[in-house]
């Protein structure tokens, strides 16, 4: 345990100052008070008044620079002068995202209140300099904490769900005292979601600045059971993408009900000329999928495709549609190629108490997007037939102006497994009375105005007058 005590610089490291950046560097150090930290392996701890801790025990200050402290200076460095950092802990590492901080910001509004923000930030190694924020995760009146009873807590915040595991139980202890004080500050003060924004939330919002293989990192789940692969050695790589180009037309040709797996690699043997003992595994697992992926995506429109898991892992296949969103309605299954897709995550369970009628507004908007862009959308769960199907039965309701058992029959004849859980047949059904009612408070306008809209017929260029007499085809879009 080490005091450090810090006034940050606000001139880039390495930067050359002119005379007016001069001034203005020493204006800024008159302004900024002195800061000391408790450090710990993996964490800093604001001391509330600077100087020495409570307690009749003085630390001791450190005599240089640590890379714990580099790395506290660079995170100071992210923030608004008007903004305290009030702890950084570290956490364990994802994937290639090595060095990983969670830390607490006290963030100063308009007013003498202070807001609570959580903000993620990744160094590129852990030599680097200078670091990115990955996430940003206010704490509202209605954020909750968790532990998952594996050394790591998961904080909540209606929909939003973040999981987080410290390096040590130590940093855990001294995260989740702050966190649950912050939380009672939030409540005391009614802090909403949606409300107005403070300043310093709305600057971190537009800061985002990590790769996005790191991003994707902080807003993985610890119950996700399908993700994409972490990489590889570039020869291992290599040798896999010719397997898998293979093992496609090995497959193809060949009677799948006579044929083994250790045929198969004795094939792909031949094919490659290679000992590919430390791949069976690899095959095994790559069999099952091209098997699954040759059962294609339904074309439910033009721009919308609905599928499985299996077609959501197809990357080739995925690109010979032009499809460039995914709408991945799932709470276990992982976005594959977050790099190359625009995805949307409804985060949720094949349940009947799951309420997956809140999210249809964003998700329709979401397909819009796609349909607007002329590009295609892909939706799909883990197999295609409940949550996805309900989600475009939803979407076809409102798009098209469609009465739910018309979107059922017209989703069902294009894929047949489609069936909706019990709890989503009668949220579509509630779905279905709150469009109409919607639809109803616009009658009068149409009295006055009547529109034209186009359908999603075979003949893409059917139009119909629609009058109060038709009151079911009113356009819904925008209106829920």
């Amino acid at each position: 345990m080490a005091l450090v005590t810090l006034q940050l610089s606000s001139l880039e490291e390495g930067s050359s100052p002119t005379p007016v950046q001069d001034d203005e560097k020493n204006r800024r150090k008159r302004m900024q008070r002195r800061q000391s930290f408790v450090m710990v392996k993996g964490a800093a701890l604001l001391l509330q008044e600077e100087g020495e801790p409570e307690g009749n025990d003085k630390l001791p200050q450190t005599s240089g620079p640590s890379e714990q402290e580099l790395h506290l200076q660079s995170m100071l460095r992210l923030l608004r002068e008007e903004d305290t950092l009030k702890l950084a802990v570290r956490l364990e590492p994802i994937r290639s995202c090595l060095t990983r901080y969670l830390i607490v910001v006290s963030s100063m509004g308009r007013s003498t209140e202070e807001q609570t923000i959580l903000l993620g930030v990744d160094f590129a190694h852990d030599g680097s300099n200078t670091c990115t924020v990955s996430t940003v995760l206010p704490v509202w009146s209605n954020t909750q904490v968790f532990l998952d009873g594996d050394g790591g807590f998961s904080v909540t915040c209606g929909m939003d769900i973040r999981a987080f595991k410290p390096i040590s139980v130590q940093t855990m202890w001294a995260l989740l005292q702050m966190l649950h004080k912050a939380c009672e500050a939030a409540e005391v003060n009614n802090y909403i979601p949606g409300s107005s924004l403070c300043p310093g939330l709305v600057y971190y919002l537009d800061h985002y600045r990590s790769p996005q293989g790191c991003i994707n990192a902080w807003t993985a789940m610890s119950d996700i059971t399908s993700t994409r692969k972490d990489p590889t050695t570039p020869e291992r790589e290599e040798t896999e993408k010719i397997i898998r180009m293979k093992l496609r037309d090995i497959l193809r040709e060949s009677d799948l009900e006579n044929i083994t797996s250790k045929q198969v690699r004795t094939a792909l043997e031949q094919h490659t000329h290679c000992a590919l003992q430390d791949y069976t595994e690899f095959i095994d697992n790559e069999m099952i999928m091209i098997l699954a992926q040759m059962d294609r995506p339904s074309e439910i429109f033009p721009y919308l495709y609905l599928g499985s898991e299996w077609n959501a892992s197809n990357l080739e296949e995925l690109q010979k549609n032009k499809v460039t969103h995914i709408l991945n309605v799932t709470r276990e299954i992982d976005n594959f190629f977050p790099e190359t897709f625009t995805y949307l995550n409804i985060r949720v369970l094949d349940e009947e108490s799951t309420n997956l009628l809140q999210n249809w507004k964003e998700t329709h908007r979401f397909i819009s997007a796609a349909r607007r862009q002329g590009t295609r959308v892909l939706v799909h769960c883990k197999m295609g037939v409940s949550r996805s199907a309900s989600t475009v039965i939803a979407y076809a309701m409102k798009e098209y102006e469609w009465t739910f058992e018309d979107a059922l029959k017209h989703v069902k004849e294009r894929r047949s497994i489609v069936q909706p859980n019990a709890g989503f047949l009668r949220q579509l059904q509630t779905y279905q009375g709150i469009l109409g009612a919607r639809y109803l408070e616009a009658a009068p306008l149409l009295l006055q105005h009547p529109v034209v809209h186009h359908l999603p017929a075979e003949d893409p260029d059917a139009e119909k007058s629609l009058s109060p007499s038709n009151l079911w085809s009113l356009p819904g879009q925008g209106m829920l």
